[in-house]
């Protein structure tokens, strides 16, 4: 395999509907003209970016990567790592390790104090996957739905 970090392009958004679709959103994803919309919306940010894991022309990963500057800390910027999948037929095959490796490595070029993400509490393999990349359980998560 020639696996391949890249940002997203909008041609590759098919293709992470699709790993939403299956891994994280149980089938209900936004439509192609929708996901374009948030798409060039989320390119006007300065530091939220979209990447993709590819074995040749083929998308199996993917994530978001939101790197926020602070007023706290001494202005010292933070991350947090979203949407995080990798294809099924890929599983265990370290691409969810290579693309954390890429977006701690990210995360260190900005000079960020900390990078966060947040996993539900039934998924166990999840939380040992990023334990084994030394996450560690910090604090409570918590959160309001608003729908």
């Amino acid at each position: 395999m020639n696996i391949q970090i890249r940002q997203a392009i909008k041609e590759d958004l098919p293709a992470i509907l699709s790993l939403y679709a299956k891994v994280l959103d149980k089938g209900e994803v936004l439509t192609i003209e929708q996901a374009e919309t948030l798409f060039q919306k989320m390119m006007s940010y300065p530091n939220y970016k979209v990447y993709v894991a590819a074995n040749e022309d083929e998308v199996i990963g993917t994530f978001a990567l939101l790197i926020m500057d602070n007023l706290a800390h001494i202005g010292t910027p933070s991350a947090v790592v979203e949407d995080v999948v990798v294809s099924d037929a890929f599983q265990g095959k370290g691409i969810g390790k290579k693309m954390m490796i890429f977006a701690m490595e990210k995360c260190t070029e900005a000079g960020c104090y900390k990078l966060v993400l947040s996993s539900n509490l039934k998924r166990h393999e999840a939380h040992a996957f990023y334990e084994s990349l030394d996450f560690e359980k910090h604090g409570f998560s918590f959160r309001i739905n608003f729908e």
